[in-house]
């Protein structure tokens, strides 16, 4: 692999010959494209091998802020255009594809289609423009990520090389580590992992070196020239390009092969730090171990021989069960929320969704499911359904890699299956299934097994994506199908080595005792080779049993796991019981709102507020402990975005009952009130709204002016609104000036009030420098802060 070089910034050089808003720095290349080529040739001049085009903001949802969303292929090929002419024979084009500034749904109100399609409409401009690369870059959100990828696959075949965005914790905004961002993006079939902007080389060695570990692709690193600073009253990043170049040969040794400049950078930086590149070989990479690697959206699971036993939890599963298959028919998800977030608690691994209701939309309802329960349980999701359009509905809109279960020999199910696998990412079940028998040996078994195993490789699957199903059926129907079954594992592992799966409760069907024929026979498979069990991971005894197992097979050195398990469930049950009374409801309120679970919220406010207690008691006690629980997770790095948001949502359902139901009197009061404002020239609006929807949760009063807000706006706003706190925000480096010069006229007018600031290219000395008396780093921090500063602004009068 031949070491390469990216360009620099293009923002600020636009900013600089003062063509970055007019009115915004794609349109450049349609007004100004002789200049837009001058800054491309002064990065082919300094060495860039690959040259980055000005479309990083080019998709509709983005372009809609300046009334341009019907210009989309205008504006990419005239970017393409314009970026081409400066290229030399060797210089090769990466199409930049940046975020569209939006969440998507559940978290935010952009669907996982209409992302998608934006990214389909911008990359197919691209390809046809003539690019080489489609460089999807500065992503916060792995589901945003996934539809880019998947857009991007949909309407052309170049090399995708895939960018996220870390913060200072190693994690997106949205909480996505490495681990699960590499099983995530190489399943999908990127050529090219990597990383850009936020942080500076220092701060993303650690996570290349990460990224090396976790993937076998080639991996890019594009830092930051530095965290900016105040200097002069101008925004200054740090690096100069001979301490970036000095960075350059370290980020190499850590597995970076693409190496490049985002914020900050300019042709100096490139040239300096492609002087360094030249003396540099790429670095010997380690290859993956053996087994499936599944990932949600916080995390990757590896699954097969060598890794810990992982439990897939079953009850999600509307068969036999009539009070979960009424629930799934009347649309509610109460019921099914509590066992996905109870099989988390138990110890599943994984969590098994089935959506197989008679007389319902099973694909819609998995869809549901999958994206309701994917934000509160941050486990891989096994799709558990026969038929492709409702599997197609889960593994599409899974923020992370799921695993299909299952496929079986019987066309043409099997064949739309497994090309659902391939386009998606997805790892396969192979369930030993052919025509309407059903094999009881095992040597038939692993006959079929062989057989679907070959047809997948032929549609494109590795042995990476391949999970066998040993097929268990009931000891009561016939005596040796345990003992079949168990043949069936070994004869797998001898075989294949795949990772084995299977449902243990099925063998003791139509028997008494059933408990303990499920937990010899799990024990039993567990020594025969199970990998991941499809069980109850609630069923008595099933969670001790498999940590002794664990110190039995190797994978608990030394009993450390289960000597720490036992003496915790000692001190649990040693504890005295729980208050009784309506002392549980108000606990039960603040877990329901802490883990996001909105109806049950809204329930039980109900319930609390009819046994009497006061609005201002409720959210004292229960709505305002809950979000102070998830901020404390939060800080710990135990909760992430997802997560505040939904607890935020719930919240604000539960305090909108009881605004809607308690007198004028009881009413809890308003905390303070808020003006939020992005400031002029940014666009990007998606951190102030994260900032808002948690303040207004917490009992803020929030008046929004929205993005690209005129410092004079501001000002006007506040003196009109006489606000509290006046909260700012800006994401990209070009508009941080306009932050300052808001905070400028806001003293210079007199405000008196707080004022805070935060967005991704901010730090806490900038902060300082520019007169913000309060700096944010996250949204839970901004609700912190101002708790404290109106408190204490209250307490001075």
């Amino acid at each position: 692999m031949t070491l390469k070089m990216f360009d620099g910034a293009m923002g600020t050089q636009l900013q600089a010959l003062g063509i970055a808003d007019k009115p915004c720095p794609e349109y450049a290349a349609v007004t100004d494209a002789a200049l837009v080529t001058a800054v491309h040739r002064e990065y082919v001049e300094a060495g860039a091998d690959i040259i980055e085009t000005n479309t990083f903001g080019a998709n509709r949802l983005k372009l809609k802020n300046f009334g341009l969303e019907s210009q989309v292929a205008k504006i990419v090929t005239a970017a393409v255009r314009a970026a081409r002419a400066a290229c030399g024979q060797d210089t090769l084009l990466a199409g930049s594809v940046g975020p569209t500034g939006q969440l998507v749904a559940p978290l935010g109100i952009c669907s996982f289609d209409e992302t998608a399609a934006a990214y389909e409409e911008e990359i197919k401009a691209l390809s046809a423009a003539g690019v080489d690369y489609i460089l999807i870059e500065t992503i916060l959100d792995l589901q945003e990520m996934r539809a880019a990828v998947l857009a991007a696959k949909a309407v052309c075949r170049l090399p995708i090389v895939a960018q996220l965005t870390f913060d200072e914790n190693a994690r997106t905004v949205t909480g996505t580590n490495v681990a699960a961002a590499a099983a995530t993006l190489e399943s999908l079939g990127v050529s090219v992992i990597g990383m850009n902007c936020s942080l500076g080389p220092e701060q993303l060695l650690p996570l290349a070196a990460k990224l090396a570990e976790e993937t076998n692709l080639p991996i890019s690193v594009q830092p930051n020239a530095g965290l900016p600073s105040i200097v002069g009253g101008k925004t200054v990043f740090p690096l100069s390009p001979a301490e970036m170049a000095a960075w350059t040969p370290r980020l190499v040794a850590a597995g970076a092969v693409f190496v490049g400049g985002c914020c900050g950078t300019t042709p100096a930086h490139i040239k300096a730090m492609k002087k360094e590149l030249e003396k540099c070989s790429p670095a010997p990479r380690r290859p993956l171990p053996q087994g499936v690697r599944l990932a949600s959206r916080g995390g990757a699971l590896w699954i097969g021989s060598g890794h810990k036993t992982a439990l897939i939890g079953e009850r999600i599963n509307p068969t036999g069960r009539k009070a979960l298959a009424e629930e799934l028919k009347s649309g509610g998800l109460i019921g099914v929320k509590r066992e996905a977030l109870a099989q988390a608690e138990a110890g599943a691994a994984m969590l098994d969704i089935n959506a197989g209701v008679p007389g319902i939309d099973q694909a819609a309802m998995m869809r549901r499911l999958v994206e309701e329960l994917s934000a509160i349980a941050d486990l891989p999701f096994s799709i558990d359904s026969t038929e492709p359009k409702v599997i197609e509905a889960g593994i599409r809109h899974f923020p992370g890699r799921a695993l299909i279960n299952s496929v079986s020999g019987k066309q043409p199910e099997q064949d739309a299956i497994l090309a659902l696998a391939k386009r998606y990412g997805a790892a396969v079940i192979v369930l030993p299934l052919s025509g309407k028998e059903l094999p009881k040996a095992a040597e038939d078994r692993l006959k079929i097994a062989s057989k679907i195993i070959k047809e997948a490789k032929e549609a494109g699957l590795g042995d990476g994506d391949i999970v066998l199903d040993a097929l268990v059926l009931t000891a009561a129907a016939d005596g040796r199908a345990p003992v079949e079954t168990l043949r069936t594992l070994k004869l797998y592992k001898e075989r294949f080595n795949y990772p084995t799966t299977m449902g243990l409760s099925n063998v003791s069907f139509g028997l008494p005792g059933r408990e303990l024929i499920n937990a010899a026979f799990f024990l039993m498979a567990l020594a025969n080779g199970l990998d991941a069990p499809i069980i109850n991971p609630l069923a008595k005894h099933i969670k001790e049993l498999l940590a002794a197992a664990s110190v039995i097979n190797g994978q608990d050195s030394q009993g450390m796991l289960f000597s720490a398990a036992h003496a915790r469930a000692g001190e649990e049950k040693a504890a005295p019981d729980a208050q009784s009374g309506e002392g549980d409801i108000i606990d039960a309120l603040q877990k329901a709102v802490a883990r996001g679970e909105k109806e049950l919220a809204v329930e039980l406010t109900a319930e609390a507020y009819q046994s009497g207690r006061t609005a201002i008691e409720i959210v004292n006690r229960s709505l305002t402990g809950a979000m102070d629980e998830i901020g404390d997770k939060f800080a710990r790095g135990k909760a992430f975005l997802p997560q505040v948001m939904l607890a935020a949502e719930a919240m604000r359902a539960a305090f909108d009952f009881l605004k809607e139901k308690a007198g004028q009197e009881e009413r809890p009061p308003s905390q303070g009130k808020i003006l939020l404002a992005t400031v002029e020239g940014d666009i990007h609006d998606l951190g102030k709204n994260i900032v808002a929807t948690l303040m207004q949760s917490s009992g803020f009063e929030i008046i929004d002016l929205g993005k690209d807000v005129p410092s004079a706006a501001v000002w006007e706003a506040a003196e009109k609104e006489k606000p509290d706190i006046v909260g700012l925000c800006a994401l990209m480096t070009t508009t941080l000036e306009a932050m300052s010069e808001s905070i400028d006229l806001l003293r210079k007018n007199g405000y008196r009030g707080g004022i805070m600031v935060g967005g991704a290219v901010l730090t806490a000395a900038y902060a300082e420098g520019i007169g913000a008396g309060m700096y944010a780093r996250d949204a839970l921090a901004a609700v912190k802060l101002a708790k404290e500063w109106v408190k204490n602004a209250k307490g001075s009068l």
